[in-house]
C-alpha cells in the first residue's frame, strides 16, 4: 500500500522540480526549445475553378466520384474552391484541379491518347504551363488539369476512383 502511494508522489515531485528548478522558483527552463525550419507558407485563398453547366449525367455519375476523392493526392493536400459546381476537387500549390461533369471531348486525329490503370485519356499538352487530361469513354466526362512542373502521377492514382464510380459510356 505505502508504493502505490509513494510512487504518484515521487513521480508528481519530479515533474515539478523539472518544470519548477531544483530551489523552487519558476525561473527553470520547464518550457522546451523549439527548434528547426519553419514549414512554407501554403496558399490558402480558394482555387478558382471553371466549370460547366450541370447536366442530368453529371448529377447521376459525379456524386460518387466526388465522396472518393482523397483528401492528399501524391503528396498534396486538398484546397477549397470557388466554382460554380460543387464537381470540382483541387489539391496543391500550384494546384491539380478536377472537374467532373466536362462536355464529352472530341479527341483531334492527332491527339495523345494515354490509357493508365484500366482508364483512357486525352492528353493535351499545348500550354506550356498545365497538362490537360480528359477521360474518354466515360457516361460523365472528367477533367484534371495537372501543372506542367509535375508528372502524371495524379491521373494514375484518381484512374481507379473514376473506373468505379464512372461507368464506361
Amino acid at each position: 500500500m505505502a508504493t502505490a502511494v509513494a510512487v504518484p508522489v515521487v513521480v508528481a515531485l519530479l515533474v515539478l522540480i523539472r518544470v519548477l528548478g531544483p530551489d523552487g522558483s519558476d525561473a527553470g527552463d520547464g518550457a522546451a526549445a523549439v527548434t528547426g525550419a519553419t514549414p512554407a507558407q501554403r496558399d490558402e485563398s480558394p482555387v478558382e475553378v471553371a466549370t460547366p453547366p450541370i447536366t442530368a449525367e453529371a448529377d447521376a455519375a459525379c456524386p460518387a466520384l466526388m465522396s472518393q476523392l482523397p483528401l492528399d493526392l501524391v503528396g498534396d493536400p486538398s484546397r477549397r474552391v470557388a466554382s460554380d459546381s460543387p464537381y470540382a476537387y483541387a489539391w496543391g500549390d500550384p494546384a491539380t484541379t478536377l472537374v467532373c461533369g466536362i462536355d464529352q471531348p472530341v479527341v483531334p486525329p492527332d491527339g495523345l491518347l494515354v490509357t493508365v490503370t484500366d482508364l483512357t485519356w486525352w492528353v493535351d499538352t499545348s500550354d506550356p504551363t498545365v497538362n490537360v487530361w480528359r477521360t474518354v469513354g466515360r457516361q460523365a466526362a472528367v477533367e484534371l488539369r495537372i501543372p506542367a512542373s509535375t508528372d502524371g502521377a495524379a491521373a494514375a492514382v484518381l484512374g481507379p476512383l473514376i473506373v468505379g464510380a464512372i461507368p464506361a459510356a
